[in-house]
């Protein structure tokens, strides 16, 4: 066999190795505890929060990596930002608010500004490219 075959199939296999490696990091990663400036959003609740103010609302669920891998974020902006409220349903036990809004991936994340969806973001999104929407938002 030739050198290019061997090269390729140690590629693969460390490929492969890689991707088996993260998958078990990402499944057993630990979840990040909530800030407490986090409101836990439900049906009798939902309504009053978003009404008021600009309201960012993850989607999320525990067994969800990707929910884990954006939890800092939502606490930095919880924590940092004095002009937005950060809140999180949980999809597993608010089934019915997750079909209202026609959440189908998570973590989705919903930007509201008094009562009224301005902005969906589907998947991981960086701090920056949150904030980018949300002062847009403020600005109008």
């Amino acid at each position: 066999m030739s050198t290019t075959i061997y090269i390729i199939l140690a590629f693969v296999v460390a490929l492969v190795g890689f991707i088996t490696f993260n998958f078990y990091r990402m499944k057993n990663m630990k979840p990040v505890e909530n800030s407490k400036k986090i409101k836990v959003l439900a049906n009798k609740n939902f309504k009053p929060i978003i009404k008021k103010g600009v309201v960012l609302v993850d989607f999320w669920a525990p067994w969800c990596g990707p929910c884990k891998v954006i939890a800092p974020v939502l606490n930095d902006i919880a924590e940092n930002e004095q002009n937005i409220t950060v809140a999180k349903v949980n999809v597993d036990h608010q089934q019915p608010l997750a079909n209202k809004f026609k959440v189908r991936n998570i973590p989705t994340l919903l930007l509201f500004k008094n009562g009224i969806e301005i902005h969906r973001f589907v998947g991981v999104k960086t701090k920056r490219v949150i904030m980018k929407e949300v002062n847009a938002v403020l600005a109008v």
